[in-house]
């Protein structure tokens, strides 16, 4: 039994059954056992691989993405660059190489990266290489015209569930099995007072239907969106989630690029959730912001060129690296792999055009 285990249990045993976000919560931040301070998750010998670390094609369109969105701002001579959940700092350092093209955006970019692992901070200076702030909390950000970064940052984020029985919505809970003396999930006893807090799409599921929200996910949204149309900007979100708001169980654990039972050994395995792109687009909106998408992220990252990026590091390349070029071009953009559950979310203030990308949205 793990040492972060032995305390899940211990607060079990104290207080009783806690909810699922509360379980995400001690599993991926506690400040000492949790999986984000003790993993380096990222890559081929972690658990899990990122659009970044699959090709430098992603965060090269990204970089050229924030050139053109820090253009239509007007070219702020000094604005805040943001990226949320950097991981190893993979895409920051291949978005500022691409942005070379602009050294007038590289000398405005004040550089801020949100982000609780100590240990990921070492990393991610190591591959930026130049100065950076970083923060705990998005309301630490500076009151700086921005442009916001989310590259799997959501999914994350806890989420709470609950179960739709004939008498209302019950909470999933998760409580130690008095049988086998493992951890299990159990529905709270007492039905959800207001069912309004779910979209109507939810609302409307059948007996039986599972609904999750993430209420740390809408909070972030409404206030990147407040700190966008306060100081200018825009925001790009990618993520994995379906388009529109829909019941089921999307709750999952990775260990070692397989799925793995997420009440087992927590701390020591990824835990994620599809992320609901229609509530954080209707969040942004009611804070303000104009939002665009969500778009496939195939679709997306073809529209910004990424075929005839790839046509473009072809061509010096060797055979091998011909072949590597073509199977990331495949795993970012195809159908059955990233290209379609995989969405772009973009936020701008209001007197900023569509965003890059997604002008295709607007005859659709």
């Amino acid at each position: 039994m793990n040492a972060l285990l032995r305390h899940i249990r211990a607060i079990i045993r104290d207080q009783g059954p806690v909810s699922l976000a509360t379980y995400m919560g001690l599993t991926l931040g506690h400040p000492e056992l949790g999986y984000y301070q003790r993993q380096s998750p990222f890559g081929a010998a972690g658990d899990f691989i990122t659009a970044p670390e699959i090709s430098q094609m992603f965060g090269e369109l990204i970089g050229l993405w924030c050139v053109q969105r820090w253009r239509d701002m007007g070219s702020p001579s000094l604005f805040m660059l943001c990226e949320l959940g950097p991981g190893r700092g993979t895409l920051m350092a291949d978005a500022l190489r691409a942005a070379r093209v602009a050294p007038d955006f590289l000398n405005a970019a004040q550089l801020h990266l949100v982000e609780t692992s100590r240990a990921l901070r070492e990393t991610q200076k190591a591959a930026i290489g130049r100065a950076v702030t970083w923060h705990d909390h998005v309301a630490d950000l500076p009151p700086l015209p921005a442009i916001f970064i989310a590259n799997e940052f959501f999914d994350a984020l806890p989420i709470r569930q609950f179960q739709r029985l004939p008498g209302g919505w019950h909470e999933r809970m998760v409580t130690i099995d008095p049988d086998t003396d493992q951890l299990c999930f159990t529905l709270s006893p007492v039905a959800l007072g207001d069912d309004t807090v779910f979209a109507p799409a939810l609302r409307a599921a059948a007996a039986g239907a599972i609904a999750e929200l993430c209420p740390a996910g809408l909070a972030i949204i409404e206030s990147l969106a407040a700190h966008i149309c306060a100081c200018g900007g825009a925001g790009l979100i990618i993520d994995y989630g379906p388009e529109k708001t829909a019941p089921g169980d999307s709750f999952q654990a990775v260990r070692g690029h397989s799925f793995c039972d997420p009440l087992q050994n927590p701390g020591e395995a990824d835990l994620t959730a599809h992320v609901d792109f229609q509530s954080l687009a209707a969040t942004a909106q009611r804070a303000g912001c104009l939002t665009d998408g969500p778009l496939p992220q195939g679709r997306f990252l073809l529209q910004l060129g990424l075929a005839m990026l790839a046509q473009r590091l072809a061509q010096n390349a060797s055979p091998a690296e011909q072949d590597a070029i073509h199977s990331a071009f495949q795993r970012l953009t195809a159908t059955d792999q990233m290209g379609h559950l995989f969405k772009a979310l973009a936020l701008r203030h209001p007197v900023l055009a569509v965003s890059p990308g997604f002008e295709a949205c607007i005859h659709d």
